[in-house]
């Protein structure tokens, strides 16, 4: 519930990826600059290295065959994980507990340090950003939690002990 359904093609469930609706524009405006653009550019300079003769020495043939491979690859991933992406509709998103798409903001126990994060899809996360994988060991230990809660994460620096200070809708 509170989901809006953009994609018609019902995948299995098991992958799908929940996100924001700028995180689902960015990965479309993504897959349309590889295929209506960097996709006709390689298959050009495949054309050109052809013409240049003998393919079996031809390393600019070789070189452009290969980011070819790579940027069809890449296609697919980004293909895939539209089909099965799901964006949230932020106007049932409850603030009341940490969630996908919430800015919280947490006070480090042990320095008194705040730190602000929004919980993001993994194809979303950026940490310059302050957008936090929702697969993360922070934000996990996080989900569900309400203001005040304080929570510990084992993470590669050791233990983290954050007390959750406010939770609004992230962006």
């Amino acid at each position: 519930m509170g989901i809006l359904y953009l994609c018609s093609h019902q995948s299995d469930r098991s992958f799908m990826e929940y996100m924001s609706k700028e995180g689902y524009d960015k990965l479309v405006a993504e897959l349309n600059q590889m295929v209506n653009v960097e996709l006709p550019q390689v298959r050009d300079a495949i054309a050109e290295a052809r013409d240049k003769g003998d393919l079996s020495e031809n390393f600019e043939y070789h070189a452009a065959k290969r980011e070819q491979g790579r940027l069809l690859s890449r296609i697919r991933f980004k293909q895939r994980v539209l089909e099965n992406a799901r964006v949230l509709d932020t106007t049932r998103i409850n603030t009341g507990s940490v969630q996908l798409l919430s800015k919280v903001e947490m006070t480090n126990m042990a320095n008194d340090n705040r730190m602000t994060y929004t919980i993001a899809s993994p194809h979303e996360a950026d940490l310059r950003a302050g957008k936090i994988s929702i697969k993360s060991p922070i934000a996990e230990a996080l989900l569900g939690k309400k203001v005040g809660d304080v929570v510990e994460v084992r993470v590669p620096a050791g233990l983290l002990k954050l007390r959750i200070e406010s939770i609004c809708l992230g962006g």
